[in-house]
This record gives C-alpha cells, sequence and structure tokens, in this order.
C-alpha cells in the first residue's frame, strides 16, 4: 500500500527527530539505508511541505521545522506521495458519478481509516514506543532493551 518513497520519507523524519540535530544527507543515507540520488528527491519533497529545511555549504545540513510531537504520520506520508481518497467512480462510469459502488465505498472507507490511524499517530509517540524491535535507525536507547551496536 506504502511506496518505497514514503518508506523513505518516514525513516528519513524518524532519524531526523531521534538525533535531535542536523544532519548531513550522507548521515542520513548511511543510518536509514536510504540512497543518496533518491534521498535527495525525499528531502526535497519533505522541504517543500514544510516538514524539513536544507541548509547547504560548510555546516550545512537537514533539519526538522517541527518537534517530533507535532508532526503527524500522516503529514509526512502525504508530503511525498498523499493518499488519494476515492471521490468519484475510478472507470469515469457516468451512471455511478460520486455515488460510489459498494467494491469503492467500501475501498474508500479503509482509506479513510488508515488516513485517520496515520493522523492520530506523531513522530514522537512512534519514537517514544516501548519496544523491544529495534528500528533500522539509531533511536535513543530505551531502558532494558540492548541496541544492535552493544
Amino acid at each position: 500500500m506504502f511506496s518505497q518513497t514514503v518508506e523513505y520519507a518516514l525513516r528519513t523524519v524518524l532519524h531526523l527527530a531521534s538525533s535531535g540535530r542536523s544532519c548531513t544527507t550522507a548521515e542520513i543515507a548511511t543510518a536509514t539505508q536510504v540512497p543518496r540520488a533518491y534521498l535527495s528527491k525525499v528531502i526535497q519533497g519533505l522541504a517543500q511541505a514544510g516538514i524539513l529545511v536544507s541548509h547547504r555549504g560548510a555546516g550545512g545540513g537537514v533539519e526538522l521545522l517541527r518537534g517530533a510531537s507535532g508532526l503527524t504520520i500522516l503529514e509526512v506520508v502525504n508530503a511525498v506521495e498523499p493518499i488519494q481518497r476515492i471521490r468519484t467512480c475510478p472507470l469515469n462510469l457516468a451512471s455511478h458519478g460520486v455515488n460510489l459502488c459498494p467494491l469503492h465505498r467500501r475501498m474508500d472507507e479503509a482509506l479513510a481509516m488508515v488516513e485517520k490511524a496515520l493522523r492520530e499517530s506523531t513522530v514522537g509517540e512512534v519514537l517514544s514506543e516501548p519496544t523491544t524491535s529495534i528500528p533500522l535507525c539509531n533511536f535513543p536507547v530505551i531502558t532494558g532493551v540492548q541496541s544492535p551496536d552493544a
């Protein structure tokens, strides 16, 4: 359901939020295992959406414009690949118009549930959730959980 671009955007934002500082694209690419060339495209989309800012030159880097607790997962997803709700018949049947058939109505309802769940989840919540599964990114050490580097 989610593209590789969305996955990369989420990894990037989670890494920046967890580091709490400006990071170079090389640092982000290494930590998130996102190809550097593709990362530039992802960063550009996130910057255009006002989620992060990129500073060029010596001492430059990429940083979040807001705190993790004020940034929803939906905002990150929609910044790079907006969820497309089904508003009219995907088959362009004039007889259907905005009156979706039972199949497309159910599909749109599922998209609405996903949208709601992502809207109600912040980056901060994801980072603070206790887990024994260590994410790909280097997150802060959680008490009682051993990091993969240990």
